[in-house]
């Protein structure tokens, strides 16, 4: 599956160190890109992480987990990147955990990988940028999870879901904290109980990704999201993240308290003041991220 990038703007993009198109920057974006499970190509203002073992289905293997929480924190740090999209080569977008990894292990290993898989959960949360899941197969257990935690997710009609522990005596408990907050009580216990996976369209309408779309499109249709995403102030995207992240499991006066002191702080920014004046004035923004 080709990644939608290639465009000589590419050249022009900094590391996530911070530099830019400089002799030094691209030595730092060539070490960025050396990883063994997944590989990282930059366009413009826009940065795609994707997953590249399709002999194992893109299963999360700890080393996967560590590189992908390096390239997400990297990515977070740099302000000329706007829009993440998480994309997978192959048939599957990921198999979830690599069982290879969880037969026989002691307690403390176990712990270690799932304190892992939770560390990059919340990478993806906390970065600035919006972070969209391209899914062009399946997506099964912390595959799904993986989906679930992304900002936003567009999926080829090819595209299926599960939580299939339950089949296997290991029930996909972490990947629930994710799926159920995506698709409330019921259906994400109808998915943990049974493990029957669900199309494309049912995770549409279920709330587990935002569209469905061809296969042929997929690529094109999720760039489009990212290169709108891209269009708005950092500054403020990279805000009104945290805030949703932070609001959205408190109760609703607690919620609107924090969120009238977030609001009120993002007025005073250079970036609201002019937003509000080309709005007023009829023309274009120019975004400075302060």
């Amino acid at each position: 599956m080709g990644s939608g990038l290639g465009r000589e703007d590419r050249d022009s993009v900094v590391s996530p160190s911070g530099f830019g198109a400089t002799e030094e920057g691209a030595r730092e974006r060539n070490q960025l890109m050396a990883y063994q499970t997944i590989t990282v190509a930059f366009e413009g203002s826009l940065a795609t992480v994707c997953l590249n073992r399709p002999e194992k289905r893109n299963a999360l293997s700890l080393a996967c987990m560590r590189e992908m929480i390096e390239v997400f924190d990297n990515i977070g740090r740099t302000r000329e990147i706007r829009a993440v999209i998480l994309a997978a080569v192959g048939k599957a977008f990921s198999s979830g955990h690599d069982l290879g990894e969880m037969a026989g292990r002691t307690v403390a290993e176990y712990r270690e990988l799932f304190d892992v898989c939770t560390e990059l959960m919340h990478k993806i949360q906390s970065i600035p940028q919006p972070v969209i899941a391209q899914v062009q197969g399946i997506a099964t257990a912390a595959g799904c999870q993986l989906v679930a935690t992304c900002d936003m997710a567009i999926a080829s009609e090819e595209a299926s879901f599960a939580t299939p522990g339950v089949r296997i005596g290991l029930f996909c408990t972490t990947p629930m904290v994710a799926v159920s907050r995506s698709i409330g009580r019921k259906r994400a216990m109808e998915m943990l109980l049974t493990g029957t996976p669900i199309d494309a369209r049912t995770a549409v309408d279920w709330g587990l990704i935002n569209r469905m779309v061809p296969a042929a499109l997929l690529t094109e249709e999720t760039y489009k999201l990212a290169l709108r995403c891209a269009e708005a102030s950092s500054l403020t995207v990279g805000l009104g993240k945290q805030a949703f992240y932070t609001q959205v499991d408190l109760d609703q006066p607690k919620a609107y308290a924090y969120a009238k002191e977030v609001m009120t702080m993002n007025s005073l920014a250079t970036d609201a003041q002019e937003g509000i004046s080309a709005f007023l004035e009829k023309r274009a923004p120019c975004w400075t991220d302060h």
